[in-house]
């Protein structure tokens, strides 16, 4: 037997249980990963809250990116051994001591990587990198980041910086040094944000891109910003108001995540992660999460 998170009726993170599940075992096509490291992310809460994805079902199990030491292959799996280090995506199930997905979901874990920085990175940076490709930025463009010091924030403002791109981005002035040293114009939440932002960039803006949802994008609106080169990965019902675009996650594949992976070990792409919990800390660690503030991802960590 082995321990995974699950749930089985919505609510906040006290719903989170930590249950006795069977080993899984891996088909031909499939390799089991002894997860070290899984990430905690919003998607899993809003899940977890109910109505998020039609059709739904309980009890479920939940995580959806990890890192870990590859167990058992499949009889059809080459690219793996038992031993390897690897980071990964699943449809959901990573947050426990085993995962089981297919070969094609898994990326080498280079050596010098964290193991939190592994296990938070595979659906932040997909997600960071699609939604600022649906911009189309290039050097000409000033784009607006709200919600910059949160895990797919601090991904997407540094592939946005390296579209040459100027970025100014919203957080906590806690964590403006930080923005500030990734290249980043930080501009703090709150009354008279409006104002600061037109200050921060009086050119104007092109495009912005919304990690927060709610007032963020009635702001970018009032900057003059184009609905069309407005996106946000947090607000659905913003997208038939106004127009804009919802790109998020999606077009996972391997080599992409083995690219992410290396350059966050190179040191060029950067991701703090601001807590780790141990797996029966779940609870916590979605508490944590949800307070909406802190900076980079928090990430659960298996022995």
């Amino acid at each position: 037997m082995s321990k995974a998170v699950s749930y089985s009726q919505y609510g906040g993170p006290e719903v989170l249980e930590l249950v006795e599940v069977e080993v899984p075992q891996p088909e031909p096509d499939q390799v089991r990963v002894a997860v070290r490291a899984a990430g905690v992310n919003p998607f899993d809460f809003k899940v977890r809250r109910g109505g998020y994805i039609p059709g739904h079902s309980l009890p479920s199990r939940q995580g959806v990116e990890f890192a870990g030491i590859v167990d058992v292959v499949g009889s059809e799996v080459s690219q793996f051994k038992p031993g390897d280090e690897v980071l990964g995506w699943a449809n959901s199930g990573a947050q426990a001591e085993y995962v089981v997905v297919p070969a094609k979901q898994l990326a080498p874990k280079p050596a010098e990587l964290d193991w939190a920085i592994a296990g938070g990175l595979g659906l932040t940076a997909n997600t960071a990198r699609r939604s600022i490709d649906a911009l189309d930025l290039n050097g000409s463009d000033t784009v607006l980041v709200t919600g910059a010091a949160g895990g797919v924030g601090i991904v997407a403002v540094q592939f946005a910086r390296d579209l040459g791109a100027k970025v100014v981005g919203t957080s906590s002035p806690q964590n403006h040094e930080f923005l500030e040293s990734l290249g980043i114009i930080p501009v703090a939440y709150g009354e008279g944000e409006l104002d600061r932002l037109r200050a921060a960039a009086t050119e104007g803006y092109t495009a912005a891109l919304d990690t927060v949802g709610g007032q963020p994008i009635e702001t970018a609106i009032a900057l003059g910003i184009a609905p069309e080169r407005i996106n946000t990965i947090a607000d659905r019902a913003a997208v038939e108001k106004h127009g804009i675009k919802a790109v998020g996650g999606s077009g996972k594949t391997s080599a992409e995540l083995e690219e992410f992976a290396r350059t966050a070990a190179s040191g060029a792409l950067v991701l703090p992660i601001r807590a780790t919990y141990r797996l029966d800390q779940v609870q916590d660690a979605y508490r944590d999460l949800e307070t909406g503030h802190g900076l980079g991802k928090v990430v659960l960590l298996i022995p």
